[in-house]
Order: C-alpha cells, then structure tokens, then sequence
C-alpha cells in the first residue's frame, strides 16, 4: 500500500531505520532506506522521492550539509531532519540550511506522521499552483521521468534501468562533467549495472547511439579531458575534450 507517498529515510543507526521503516510502512507509505550521504545519492539518482527524512549526526557528511547539498541539486525535495541535538540553535540552522520540518529525538511517532503529512500537503499545494516539469529536455530528446522512457518527437526509445539512470544524472546536471566515479556513485545498484568505473563507459557508448547522429563525434553526450562526461543540451562545445579517456 502506497497511499500516503514515497519516501528516503536516511540513518546510520540500523535499530532506528527499521523501526521508522516498519511503521511507516503500517501508516501506508512506500519507504526505502539509505545508512548514509553516500547511499542516499545512489537511491535520489535512481528513483523519485516524495520526501527525505534525514539524521544530522551520522558519520562522514552530515545532516546539514546533505541538506544544504540538496537544496542546490533537488529544490522541490521535501526535507524533514531528525536528530538528538534538539536545542533551539540547531533547529534555527536546520531550517536555514533547507530542511521543512525538524523533529528532536525521542520523539511520538504520531507527531512524525503529522508533520510528514503536513510537509506533504505544504508541497502538494505549491506543486499544483506551481507545476514542475515531469521530463528533461536536451536537443531534440525529452526525458520522461514517470515512464524513464526517452522520446524524439512521437518515437519512444526504450532505456535499460542503467541507460536512464545515467542519461538521467547528466541531464540533471547540464554543463556539469561528471566523473566515472561520480557516476558509477549516483547510478549504483541498476540492475544490469557493469561493475567498477570502466562499465559507465560501455553505457556511454550505448548511449551515444542512441541519441546521436554521429556516436564517434558526440554532440550531446561529450566527453571533457580529465573531468568526465557531460551532456551538452544544445550540442555546442563543452570546452576542450578527448574521446579516448578521462
């Protein structure tokens, strides 16, 4: 049952992700799970969210910086932080950095789902007054994020889960060359995903034949010497490139 929405709880404390994820599954939503910055980048790459409930203190990067991260990459991301450090301050800095809601362990379940749903009715209401754009576009391509179907005109081309979650992190990010690592971070866990940093190339290449004219001279997915690949949405010049390595 998947009636009150999707969400990304991400913790680093195994008692408490299943826990969370068990009750809120009991209150009808869909819920994966993610143990830090790291995995939860490889879950937002692959899948949509209807809401993100993040920990603060967790090792590596922490709660604010996720969510000030966030902010920039995913703006209509609907974010609620959880942490033990409930003091006003840190409250104050939670809502600055982005975050909608900010709940204080331990806290009453019930109120977790109260807020969840009031931050999900809050960004509901601004989505239909304020419509965002279900697909991505770069040249002649549309990139439909509901059906992960790529189209050019009224011609549906077909995407393996790996094809669209790597046409997708580049499409997200215009101009932007991502490295193999990079990549391989955002997009891990695809099914038919290859394993290690030389596999994102064999899915360049795949598609690159798919969407240009020309694969061996690459307008819209390039490659930028020593910085990685990046999709250029008008296929102009992405700055100085070399097509045989990174």
């Amino acid at each position: 049952m998947a009636e009150g929405g999707k969400i990304l709880l991400v913790d680093d404390d195994p008692r408490l992700r299943g826990m969370l994820v068990r009750y809120l599954e009991e209150q009808g939503f869909v819920v994966h799970a993610a143990a830090s910055g790291v995995q939860m980048d490889r879950q937002l790459a692959r899948e949509y969210y209807d809401l993100l409930l993040l920990d603060i203190l967790m090792p590596g990067e922490d709660g604010f910086s996720i969510c000030r991260r966030l902010r920039a990459q995913e703006p209509q991301l609907p974010i609620v932080m959880l942490t033990a450090r409930g003091d006003l301050a840190d409250r104050v800095h939670g809502l600055d950095v982005g975050a909608d809601d900010y709940l204080p362990k331990p806290f009453e379940p019930r109120e977790l789902i109260a807020r969840i749903r009031a931050v999900l009715r809050r960004s509901q209401e601004v989505r239909s007054s304020h419509p965002a754009p279900g697909s991505l576009v770069f040249g002649p391509f549309r990139l439909a994020l509901d059906s992960r179907d790529l189209w050019r005109g009224g011609e549906k081309i077909s995407l393996t889960d790996s094809e669209f979650a790597i046409l997708h992190a580049l499409a997200s990010h215009p101009w932007q060359p991502l490295s193999r690592e990079r990549l391989l971070a955002m997009t891990h866990g695809s099914r038919d995903a290859t394993p290690g940093t030389r596999g994102i190339d064999v899915f360049i290449s795949r598609l690159r034949r798919l969407v240009e004219e020309d694969p061996g001279e690459p307008r819209y997915l390039q490659t930028v010497w020593g910085r990685g690949y990046v999709l250029v949405p008008d296929g102009g010049d992405a700055t100085p490139r070399k097509e045989d390595g990174l």
